[in-house]
């Protein structure tokens, strides 16, 4: 039994040994992969695969090296969008790229980044070649971008979405009652709507008026791109919704939304007739990832004029942050490197968050200031850049936003959360302790909070609140009693805050872009855009994203349903007790 159970022993360690061996192998060839700088071949009649069924982000890295070997070829589960500028302003000059064959069934992005990769599209267009997309089931996104190609198939058996937006928020307050969770609010604002998740079970009156005018707002920019390349009338488009008359694909090229049902064989074969090979010939097909190591026909300008592009994507913190935050210490040294490095002649702040640590947004306004007074700085608005993401935008010289970029926001609120009744009467924990003044242990999650804690709180607020303003204000150029009419927590969609005067013109990055040189007085093709933090080698991202994945897996095996909601409380604790953000989870679809 000993001799057996030494066998068992040494078998177990043997293959821990083989999996951890395989691993460092993986991470070996993986790693030899993504430092080849061997330039990728474009044969002639080549299609260009974008394949948009990702995470579409600001800035990726440009490479994944286990996207052929973990992957099968089908591309990683995220994708930048300067990378996606890139490949497509070069395929358009590319004499042997054909046309692009558009895969976009879920593109997991918001408005603003699929309107800003439509414009990609429909510039690519002006050359002449095609765009031919294909989908087996489409969202709405997914018909909002197919809309300007050439031929659009789906699959006559998939689906089609179709149907209307929505916006929806998530409550909690029951959840927080059944467990004896008390949340403390302190806001200013009647449309500072971030806290109401927690304290309400439905929304308020403010937050739904706001909601449904920039929704609305939004719909008007999306369905009227759809209504002009699909040649279909607005009033028409708006029949079509209201009735809900896309029932089966059919339905949607009936209505015009689409221009073919097809199987991928029949879809094959209206792309090979278009790309000008013969009928039995296998079409070349080029992904993005692999198309951005292949020759270059856009001329890049000279090293010595720079504008850099310093990305701000996600949750705003203090400190470093992680991927997917903006870490206001990351910031500011990309701000500082900047402002000193003789070879940047102007900065792009490119901003894509709801907002979050009010402290955090302070320090990096200050820091956006100081750089201002040595060269030019732009904000350029993606999909949010709101609360706190507008409290980094508004000391730019010119702030720059999509018409269905959410924006605005103005406000601070605080949140504190009581546990006690949890702990004392749900789990027996019990508290205590001494003191050597009156707010030894002030602010506490474990006790009633008095009233005069609670109004060092919301003095707080408020104060942050007046900071806020008064700073919008004089960056705006703006009367502070104007500001305030426009505050108060309000979202607004980019078109209407162009129209209030909290953003300057509207577009996206390449005007922000474009703005920025013409104030460095810098000529068209005599400078190159650079993006800024540098982005992280694929295999430090695939290595954070697997950790990552792991710890998300755990949360959803131990809480299933609640988990999301488990990972919002988990990032409010994670944050500064004073906030600058929009409501903290807001699903738009």
């Amino acid at each position: 039994m000993l001799q057996f159970l030494k066998y068992v022993f040494a078998t177990i360690v043997g293959l821990l040994l083989f999996f951890v061996v395989c691993f460092f192998i993986l991470v070996g060839i993986g790693s030899l992969m993504s430092s080849s700088d061997e330039k990728t071949f474009v044969s002639k009649n080549s299609v260009l695969k974008l394949d948009l069924n990702q995470i579409i982000r600001e800035n990726t890295p440009q490479e994944d090296p286990f996207t052929e070997l973990l992957s099968g070829g089908r591309g990683p589960g995220q994708i930048g969008l300067p990378q996606i500028k890139e490949a497509i302003a070069n395929a358009k000059l590319d004499p042997n790229i054909k046309g692009i064959y558009l895969h976009a069934e879920y593109p997991t992005a918001g408005f603003a980044t699929l309107e800003e990769i439509r414009g990609y599209l429909i510039d690519f267009r002006k050359s002449g070649k095609f765009i031919y997309s294909y989908a087996e089931v489409m969202s709405e996104g997914a018909v909002y971008l197919s809309s300007v190609a050439d031929k659009s198939y789906l699959n006559p058996s998939g689906g089609l979405d179709f149907n209307g937006l929505s916006a929806k928020y998530t409550f909690m307050k029951g959840l927080f009652e059944k467990i004896g969770v008390k949340p403390e609010i302190f806001r200013v604002g009647e449309y500072k709507s971030a806290v109401e998740p927690f304290i309400r079970t439905n929304m308020s009156d403010a937050n739904r008026e706001q909601t449904q005018s920039f929704i609305n707002d939004i719909a008007a920019r999306f369905y009227g791109d759809i209504s002009e390349s699909r040649k279909i009338p607005m009033e028409e488009l708006n029949n079509i919704l209201n009735n809900a008359l896309i029932q089966e694909p059919s339905d949607a090229v009936k209505y015009k939304l689409i221009t073919n049902t097809g199987y991928w064989d029949e879809f094959e074969q209206a792309l090979r007739k278009a790309a000008g090979e013969e009928n039995d010939k296998k079409i070349s097909y080029i992904s993005i990832h692999k198309y951005l190591k292949a020759e270059k026909f856009v001329k890049e300008g000279s090293l010595s004029n720079r504008i850099a592009v310093i990305v701000g994507e996600g949750d705003i913190v203090t400190g470093e942050g992680e991927d997917g935050s903006i870490g206001s210490d990351k910031i500011i040294k990309e701000l500082q490197k900047a402002r000193k490095d003789n070879k940047v002649k102007a900065v792009v702040i490119r901003i894509n968050s709801g907002g979050g640590s009010s402290l955090a947004s302070d320090i990096m306004w200050r820091e956006i200031e100081l750089t201002k007074k040595v060269k030019p700085v732009i904000a350029s608005m993606g999909d949010y850049a709101a609360s706190g993401g507008y409290y980094m935008a508004m000391p730019c010289d010119t702030i720059v936003a999509r018409p269905t970029t959410i924006t605005g926001s103005i406000g601070i609120f605080g949140m504190l959360f009581n546990v006690e009744t949890l702990m004392n009467q749900k789990l027996g924990i019990t508290f205590d302790g001494v003191g050597t003044h009156q707010y030894s242990d002030f602010p506490s999650a474990t006790r009633t909070m008095s009233d005069a804690e609670k109004m060092m709180i919301q003095n707080s607020v408020n104060r942050g609140y007046e900071e806020f303003t008064s700073k919008a204000a004089k960056g705006r150029h703006m009367s502070i009693e104007k500001l305030k009419s426009l505050a108060g927590g309000r979202v607004w969609t980019g078109k209407q805050a162009k129209e209030n005067g909290l953003v300057d013109v509207l577009g996206g990055m390449d005007v922000a872009i474009s703005i920025a040189a013409k104030k460095a007085k810098l000529k068209e093709g005599d400078y190159r855009v650079k993006y800024y933090p540098i982005q992280k080698t694929g295999i430090e991202a695939f290595m954070e994203k697997f950790g990552k994945e792991r710890e998300e897996e755990k949360l959803r095996a131990y809480l299933g349903t609640l988990a999301p909601l488990a990972k919002q409380v988990k990032t409010l604790q994670s944050m500064d007790k004073l906030q600058a953000r929009i409501p903290f989870e807001m699903e738009i679809k």
